[in-house]
C-alpha cells in the first residue's frame, strides 16, 4: 500500500511540473509575478481599461498648508486621491488620514503622485491650523494640499462637485458630519473606479478600511504606469 502511495504522490509531482512549471518560470523570466498577482482582482487582470471612467473634477481654487493658492491645474498630470475631512473630527477623520499616510509612504518615490484634502470646515482650519495639521500626521509629500477656503464652495464641490455628502451637524460629536470615501483621479482629472463582481462602478473606496486602502493602491498603481 505504501509503494502505491508513493506513486500516487509521485504522478502528481509529475503533472503539477509539466502543467505549472513553465508557466511559473515564463513568468519569472519576464519580471511579472508580482504584477500579476497584485492587479488580479476576481480571477481578471487589472489594467486602465478595467478602472470605469466618470465624470471630470470640477474646477476647484482655495489656499493650502502653505498659503499657495491650489487648483485644478496643480494636479495637471498626476494621480491623486481627494478626501474632505476636518481637523477637529473626532472619529473617523484620524483613521482617514493614517490611511492616506500609508497611501503617501507607498508612492513615496512616484512625483506623479498627488493628495487633495479639503476641510468642512474653514472657519477653524486655517493654513496655519492645517500646517500644523500636516506635521502632526507627517505629511510630508509635496503634492499633498490640505485646502480650505469659501465653505459653500467647498460643500459643493463636496455634495455636487463629487457626490461625497458632508455638512454641518450640531447634533452630531464634532458639529459636522460627512463620508470616510477617497475618491481616485486620473492623469487627465477623470473620477476613476474599479467595478464589482457584478460590473457595477464602486466609484469610491471605503478610507476608514484596510481592504478600501489596499484596492485603492492597486489602482493607483495601475494608472501610475498608464
Amino acid at each position: 500500500m505504501k509503494n502505491k502511495s508513493y506513486i500516487w504522490i509521485g504522478l502528481v509531482v509529475l503533472v503539477f511540473g509539466i502543467i505549472f512549471i513553465p508557466e511559473i518560470v515564463s513568468r519569472i523570466s519576464h519580471g511579472d509575478v508580482v504584477d500579476n498577482d497584485r492587479h488580479n482582482v476576481g480571477g481578471r487582470k487589472m489594467d486602465p481599461a478595467s478602472l470605469e471612467e466618470h465624470h471630470k473634477v470640477p474646477e476647484f481654487s482655495f489656499v493650502d498648508q502653505n498659503n499657495d493658492t491650489i487648483t485644478n491645474a496643480d494636479y495637471k498630470g498626476k494621480v491623486y486621491v481627494v478626501e474632505f475631512f476636518f481637523t477637529t473630527c473626532p472619529t473617523i477623520c484620524p483613521i482617514m488620514n493614517q490611511n492616506m499616510v500609508k497611501l503617501q509612504n507607498f508612492f513615496r518615490d512616484e512625483s506623479d503622485f498627488a493628495v487633495a484634502s479639503f476641510s468642512i470646515n474653514p472657519t477653524h482650519d486655517t493654513p496655519e491650523v492645517l500646517k500644523e495639521y500636516a506635521a502632526k500626521y507627517g505629511i510630508t509629500n509635496p503634492n499633498w494640499h490640505l485646502m480650505t477656503g469659501d465653505m459653500e464652495k467647498i460643500m459643493a464641490l463636496s455634495n455636487t462637485g463629487f457626490n461625497l455628502y458632508a455638512g454641518a451637524n450640531a447634533n452630531v460629536n464634532g458639529g459636522f458630519e460627512h463620508s470616510g470615501l477617497f475618491a481616485l483621479i486620473d492623469r487627465n482629472g477623470n473620477i476613476r473606479s474599479r467595478k464589482d463582481d457584478f460590473g457595477n462602478p464602486i466609484f469610491y473606496y471605503d478610507g476608514t478600511t484596510d481592504e478600501g486602502v489596499k484596492m485603492l493602491e492597486q489602482d493607483i498603481r495601475i494608472l501610475l504606469k498608464s
